[in-house]
């Protein structure tokens, strides 16, 4: 596989980018060699590797849920600056 200049300039048209031709033979030539890198994982034996989608298990870390006992109340109330039927009363934000 190979990246062609006309690859090149779909890409930049894509991402809206005006690319003088030196840019566009340059970045040919860089990605090519990037491909040509990447090509070397073939060369890799992987018959005994099994297919993975992450590279650590995943393990959930979150805690399991556990009911416990709340604030009553009058132990929540007792530090709201004003209060009304067992509420928290602020400023109306109205206009």
């Amino acid at each position: 596989m190979s990246i062609s200049i006309k690859d090149v300039e779909h890409v930049a048209n894509l991402a809206r980018l005006e690319l003088s031709d030196a840019d566009k033979e340059q970045f040919a030539g860089q990605l090519n060699a990037i491909l040509k890198y990447a090509e070397k994982l073939n060369e890799l034996n992987t018959d005994d590797i099994e297919p993975t989608s992450h590279v650590l298990p995943l393990a959930n870390v979150m805690r399991e849920d556990e009911v416990k006992p709340s604030l009553t109340i009058e132990k929540a109330m007792l530090n709201a600056p004003e209060e009304e039927d067992d509420q928290f009363k602020v400023p109306a934000v109205l206009e």
